[in-house]
Order: C-alpha cells, then sequence, then structure tokens
C-alpha cells in the first residue's frame, strides 16, 4: 500500500493546485499552450490512476490483472511524455529544429513502447512476473526509461541556456521547461535504479508544480498588465492624454483624508483655463477646438512637468505640485505666464492660471486651496482680456 499511496498523494496534489485547468469550463477560450498543458496533466493523471492500481494488485499478487496493468502503466508513460513534448513546444512558441526534434523524440518513444509491449506478449523483455509472483523488468524498459532520460537532459540543457540569454516572459518559460525536464531526468534515473519504487511519479508530481508555477506566474503578470492597462485607460483623457476628472477626484479625496490627520505635505495647486476657446469653435470648428485643447495641454505639461495634471472640464486643467514644481513654484509659473502672453502675441494658446498653496492655519480642506487658485486663475484671466483691448 506505501507504493499506491505515493500515486495517491500525487493525484491529490495534482488536482487541487491545477484544478481550475482541469475542470470542465464551457464558453472557455483556451489559448494554444494551454490546451497542451491541460491534455498534458491528463495524460499525467492517466498515468497516476495506472500506478496507484498496479501497486494493489500488485500487493494482492493478482497477477493477470498487474500485467494488463502493466501495460496500461507503460502506455500510460509514454503518453504523458508525447503530451509533454507537445506542450514544450506550444508553451516555447518554438517551431525551430529544436522543436521538431522533441515532438520527434516523443514520438519514438511512444512508438518504441508499443512495439516493445507488443513483443512482450511472446518474449518478456520490458517486464514479466517470476514464477513466485515477482515483477521482473526487462531490458527494453532499461531502454525506454534510458531514451526518457537523454530526452528530458536535452531539453533541460537546451531550455536552460536559452534561458540564460533571454529576459523577462521568455526567461521564464525556458526556466518552466528547464528545471521540469531536469527534475524528471533525475527521477527516471532513481526509477530505473529502484523498479519497485514510485520514483517516476514523485518526479512527475515535481516536475508539474514547477511548471504549474511559472504558467501560473505568467497568467498573474499578465492580468496584472491587463489591469495596469485598464487603470490607465480610466483614469486618462482620451483627447490630451492627462489624467482625468475621475483621477483628480480620487487623489482630492486622499487629500482630505490627510488634512483630517497630521498633514505635512506641501501642497500647491495651479487652476487653468482656456481663454478664446469659444471663438475657435464658433469659428473654426469643433476640431479646431480640439486642437486648441491638446496644445494647452501640453504647454501645461512642459512647464509643470513634475506634477500630476488632470482635466476636469472642457477647458479647465488643474495642476498639483509635488516636489521641484512645489520648491520652485514661483519661477515655473512666472515663466508659463510669460510664455503664455508671447502666444497672446502671436494669436496662439492662451491660458489662464492661479496659484493657490495650502496654509495649515486657514484651510481646513483641498477646496479651500482650490477656492483661492480658482479666484487668483479669474483675476489673471481678466488681466489677459484686458491686454487683449489694448
Amino acid at each position: 500500500m506505501y507504493y499506491s499511496g505515493i500515486g495517491m498523494l500525487a493525484t491529490a496534489v495534482l488536482l487541487i493546485v491545477n484544478y481550475e485547468v482541469l475542470k470542465p469550463g464551457k464558453g472557455v477560450q483556451w489559448k494554444a499552450s494551454d490546451t497542451r498543458y491541460r491534455h498534458f496533466l491528463f495524460g499525467v493523471l492517466i498515468y497516476f490512476l495506472s500506478d496507484i492500481l498496479w501497486g494493489i494488485l500488485y500487493e494482492q499478487k493478482l497477477i493477470v490483472l498487474a500485467y494488463v496493468d502493466t501495460v496500461i502503466y507503460f502506455l500510460a508513460m509514454v503518453t504523458s511524455v508525447i503530451l509533454w513534448t507537445r506542450f514544450v513546444v506550444a508553451y516555447l512558441e518554438n517551431h525551430t529544429n529544436f522543436g521538431k526534434v522533441l515532438i520527434y523524440f516523443g514520438g519514438g518513444i511512444t512508438l518504441y513502447a508499443i512495439i516493445a509491449l507488443i513483443m512482450n506478449f511472446f518474449q518478456p523483455i520490458v517486464f514479466g512476473f517470476s514464477k513466485d509472483l515477482v515483477y521482473i523488468p526487462g531490458k527494453a524498459r532499461y531502454v525506454n526509461l534510458f531514451i526518457q532520460m537523454m530526452m528530458f537532459l536535452m531539453a533541460s540543457g537546451y531550455t536552460l541556456m536559452i534561458a540564460w540569454k533571454s529576459k523577462g516572459e521568455n526567461r521564464s518559460h525556458h526556466l518552466a521547461i528547464g528545471f521540469s525536464g531536469l527534475v524528471m531526468s533525475i527521477f527516471i534515473a532513481l526509477q530505473a535504479k529502484f523498479p519497485l519504487l514510485p520514483f517516476y511519479a514523485m518526479g512527475c508530481l515535481l516536475a508539474t508544480c514547477l511548471i504549474h508555477t511559472f504558467v501560473y506566474r505568467d497568467e498573474t503578470v499578465a492580468h496584472s498588465r491587463e489591469m495596469g492597462t485598464a487603470r490607465q485607460l480610466a483614469y486618462s483623457d482620451p483627447m490630451t492624454g492627462v489624467l482625468n476628472k475621475l483621477a483628480y477626484l480620487e487623489n482630492v479625496k486622499i487629500l482630505d483624508d490627510s488634512l483630517k490627520g497630521e498633514f505635512s505635505k506641501k501642497l500647491g495647486i495651479v487652476v487653468f483655463d482656456l481663454n478664446g476657446l469659444k471663438t475657435v469653435n464658433d469659428t473654426k470648428g469643433h476640431e479646431a477646438g480640439d486642437t486648441y485643447i491638446i496644445a494647452a495641454s501640453r504647454i501645461i505639461c512642459r512647464h509643470f512637468k513634475h506634477s500630476h495634471i488632470y482635466r476636469i472640464g472642457g477647458d479647465e486643467f488643474v495642476a498639483i505640485l509635488e516636489d521641484y514644481d512645489y520648491d520652485n513654484r514661483e519661477a515655473i509659473l512666472k515663466d508659463f505666464n510669460a510664455d503664455i502672453e508671447r502666444n497672446q502675441v502671436e494669436n496662439g494658446v492662451v491660458i489662464a492660471g492661479g496659484l493657490g498653496i495650502y496654509d495649515p492655519e486657514i484651510d481646513r480642506s483641498f477646496n479651500d486651496v482650490f477656492q483661492r487658485a480658482d479666484r487668483k486663475m479669474y483675476e489673471r484671466k481678466g488681466y489677459l482680456k484686458g491686454n487683449e483691448k489694448r
């Protein structure tokens, strides 16, 4: 029962670790590598079950049934091997000579096993049982295991070499195959040395767990990347590329929460409003108006490049100053205003900006600072309009 116990444990771990992959999924869109991985796991699962049954039948001395199960055992073993090779090629997206050799290797091992098992019915070249019902491994069994070990070592050496030269996801994929192949090589050698111990099953268990770890990591990275892209899209203004009102409101809430406690962060706000956008829309069309807004956004970003810039309305922007921009706010705003006044002379983009600085003595919320910046913006707006009449 000890022999079968290892197989039972391996089966339980395989089912628990790979439950999401193995369970039926209606309407699930599988990638080629996912499908191959799933097939490989089912192949390993069948091998485990035949291994469990062999231990029980052999212990009970049910030799006829044990003989039939041993044939199934070897067929399941080589099936898992060829399914592994197909998974490797799909997972690495390797359709070069290496991929072809690996597929041929797996097919050759399977063909050899089938022929040897057929011959075994007439002459026990793979396995047999003595008169006192003891299992006797044959020479063809050792040849089969040796060929498998060579294949796994070849795959391991090649993929680890590629991993050494690669980066990112490609490196991760090659490490998964390299380490799993190395594990299988070691445990196949042990199985050849100790035929009545379930080392092959142990190797399969460790190899599948290794592969699962890397496959799961890939899914996590891909999900994080997708979430990051989705978050970026959700918080970006599609026209200008700066942060949108949703991102602004979330940041305002964080800053307001900070004001309720010990707030020591430097906080400066610049409120911007575009002059002349309505005239551009009325005289040149909304496409020209959009171009005007995009140009304004670029000017703001160019001057306040160390701060978060938000578009909070059609022609309204806010910069929440941080670090360098906060420390040099007066000089930056002075340069910005000078740039805008030159634009006004040259009939370029005109933007009014007003600065508000957090004062712990009088400000109780972000809005207090915003209102002060907003008033200064309107003062600046009036000044720029006055310039137009001169």
